[in-house]
């Protein structure tokens, strides 16, 4: 018989505070990734222009391992016409850490930190480019709906999709 699972492996998202920037300062995407999202020290900058942008680590074993920022009404409003949505943006999961499950994790949990800190919403949404099919089975494997809606961005072809609340 197999030994029981011992594995003490914890994913956790908590909002972005100053003591976790040098923790970026070394973040690394790949190539592809650079493609398709920004790196996290960038969006940082745009979340302290924005304050309907909030930043939000992804903890494995309580290190920040990821990054993405959740946007109110004013980048919701780019792809949907929902103002009780709320936008996730700017994901990603540092290349030394990529392969351990934390992506699916972090979005498997993502709905209820929406729901502790964002009461009011009632649905996330996304955009995915169309040229990033492992991105948009992460997003589907994790509940995210592909509604058929779609809009050109910077990069071509984004595919916007929802997770009702």
């Amino acid at each position: 018989m197999g030994e029981p699972s011992t594995s003490t492996e914890t994913v956790v998202l908590d909002f972005f505070i100053e003591k976790y920037r040098s923790y970026f300062e070394d973040y690394f995407l790949s190539e592809e990734q650079v493609k398709f999202t920004a790196h996290p020290l960038d969006a940082l900058l745009a979340c302290e222009k924005d304050p309907t942008r909030f930043p939000v680590v992804i903890f494995y074993n309580d290190l920040p391992a990821g990054f993405f920022v959740l946007h109110g009404w004013e980048g919701v409003k780019e792809y949907w016409d929902n103002r009780s949505a709320i936008l996730l943006r700017g994901y990603s999961v540092n290349t030394a850490f990529q392969g351990r499950g934390i992506a699916q994790k972090s979005l498997e949990l993502l709905p209820a930190f929406v729901n502790k800190h964002f009461p009011d919403r009632d649905e996330i949404i996304l955009s995915v480019n169309n040229s990033n099919p492992l991105a948009q089975h992460v997003y589907k494997k994790c509940g995210f709906i592909d509604r058929g809606v779609r809009t050109m961005g910077s990069k071509g072809e984004l595919y916007i999709y929802h997770m009702l609340l």
